[in-house]
């Protein structure tokens, strides 16, 4: 694993057990030596399970089983190994898939469609399917309802740091646990979510609530974080519900009850987001980008997004450089409604520039000042609707092109 980004929180949160669920770790030498690359998480019968999955049109094998899978609404066990993505590797990586299926489904006890799968790391090589499949039966024994962490950083590439969130919440009165982990470093950009997130409660809840409740948390997190603009092969988030915390039925996602978990998951995709963002390929500053007055919600991520994902705006972040010039370039050319004379942007707090230009008696001493640390807030209002967003980013170093350069060497 690559020197710790210098964002990275101090310590992997204590998650504690989720009824009905067991995680383990273990080590296949699929690409990497001296670490796990496979994760098993077991789900009690009866677990329902929501997921979201990247809208990339070369999307892996592992990603085409999960859509499929999804329409049973059921969930038994996840298997998610790291080093080898399974994308654009033919009838081969389908075949592999299957195999994984069927050997973790008849070693849990269930049908192979319920069994979700994700891979991630390189693009288009052989995934090692002896590997993978000769070392579930030795994963099996090692279950545990402790495993958080240990699973967390089996599924990682070239992060620095594993990346875990927990929540609780009540649902008619009863209190029920959520706990998350992720995965995402490099090649995570929004078009869905941008890379593995696994979202385990025991609440009682069925698929379609699940659905529609993770569909609304991931718009607002996953979908807000961007590294480095592009959107990877393997996205997958999946949120699963063990059933085990038996309060009142719930039949809509609209049903007031939910209120205090839609708030607390939220608030754990959001935690697990902004982690993604500062664990960014050779990140030294983790940035908020905090978009008003647009057209919509909508228009206003996406300039937020057109903000992030501007080489020219994260090079100047990385170099502590107060251009803020290129702000104004990414706001006018996210193909949202603008008008240059109603746009207003600050840095740190600072107000730079409005209606049309620099504020007069602008000092640039405060923002450089903020630029120099580790969190910068941009703040940019278009002026003409009610449209809000925030974005999450990290700024470019060249430590990124040194990872990207030497990925698969």
């Amino acid at each position: 694993m690559a020197a710790l980004s210098p964002l990275a929180p101090a310590r992997f949160p204590d998650l504690a057990p989720i009824a009905g669920v067991r995680l383990a770790a273990f080590a296949c030498g699929i690409r990497y030596t001296g670490r796990d690359d496979l994760m098993l998480a077991e789900l009690a019968p009866d677990s329902a399970v929501a997921g979201v999955f990247t809208r990339s049109l070369t999307a892996g094998a592992p990603v085409v089983w999960c859509r499929d899978c999804l329409a049973g609404g059921t969930v038994r066990g996840i298997v998610v190994n790291s080093g080898n993505s399974n994308t654009f590797t033919g009838r081969a990586g389908k075949e592999v898939v299957e195999a994984i299926a069927a050997t973790a489904a008849q070693l849990l006890g269930c049908n192979p469609k319920q069994v979700f799968i994700s891979s991630t790391g390189v693009i288009g090589e052989p995934p090692p399917a002896d590997k993978i499949i000769g070392a579930l039966p030795q994963i099996v024994p090692l279950l545990s309802a402790d495993g958080w962490e240990a699973a967390a950083r089996a599924i990682l590439t070239t992060d620095t740091f594993p990346k875990g969130a927990t929540a609780t919440a009540t649902i008619a009165g009863m209190r029920v646990r959520i706990n998350g982990f992720c995965k995402g470093s490099g090649m995570i950009a929004p078009d869905m979510a941008t890379m593995l997130a696994y979202v385990f409660t025991d609440a009682a809840l069925p698929a379609n609530v699940l659905q529609s409740l993770l569909a609304e948390a991931n718009e607002r997190s996953f979908n807000c974080v961007t590294v480095d603009g592009d959107t990877s092969t393997s996205d997958t988030v999946l949120l699963c519900a063990t059933q085990q915390v038996r309060h009142a039925a719930i039949a809509s996602p609209g049903d007031p009850r939910l209120d205090d978990f839609r708030r607390a998951l939220a608030g754990l995709t959001t935690d697990l987001a902004t982690q993604l963002a500062r664990d960014g390929e050779g990140a030294e500053k983790f940035v908020t980008i905090e978009v008003t007055g647009a057209q919509s919600d909508p228009a206003a991520r996406r300039i937020g997004l057109s903000i992030g994902n501007s080489p020219l705006v994260k090079t100047a972040l990385a170099a502590g450089d107060a251009n803020w010039g290129r702000i104004v370039m990414a706001v006018g050319k996210a193909g949202e409604k603008a008008d240059r004379d109603r746009l207003s942007i600050a840095v740190g707090g600072t107000q730079i520039a409005a209606e049309g230009g620099p504020v007069p008696g602008y000092d640039e001493g405060p923002v450089s000042e903020h630029m120099k640390g580790r969190e910068i807030r941009i703040a940019v209002d278009i002026g003409i609707g009610q449209g809000r967003a925030t974005v999450w980013t990290c700024d470019l170093t060249h430590g990124y092109v040194d990872i990207n350069g030497s990925y698969r060497s």
